[in-house]
């Protein structure tokens, strides 16, 4: 991968971050990692563990960002989850899968759309 694409990614997640935050979410762990993969960002909704895949694109060439985490990307996903939730003392009863998707725009802040429950 490109510096100039970890940047974007890096500066989505940043967003993405701060989106949650003010929609009340606790922060629990960024760019978690392990053998198989990467978590973008785990968190807390109310007593819902929420895994947040973010996806940024500064087009809608290839079609919207959502649209990326399917399949494959979601077994993937649940396979991280489930790895995260083994690390857990007290793993939570209730999980979410969200996706946000940060659309940077040419002047003014950024486009963030929440999914949430995009996938089971």
């Amino acid at each position: 991968m490109t510096r100039a694409r970890q940047a974007v990614g890096a500066y989505g997640e940043r967003l993405a971050v701060r989106h949650l935050e003010e929609a009340g979410m606790v922060v629990l762990a960024r760019n978690w990692r392990c053998a198989d993969g990467e978590l973008d960002i785990v968190a807390r909704d109310g007593s819902v563990t929420v895994f947040c895949e973010v996806k940024t694109r500064r087009t809608d060439g290839y079609g919207p960002a959502a649209a990326a985490v399917a399949g494959r990307k979601q077994r993937r996903l649940r396979r991280l989850a489930a790895r995260w939730l083994a690390t857990c003392a007290d793993p939570p009863g209730e999980v979410r899968f969200d996706v946000v998707s940060v659309h940077p725009q040419p002047r003014g802040a950024a486009r963030i759309d929440h999914l949430r429950g995009a996938f089971q």
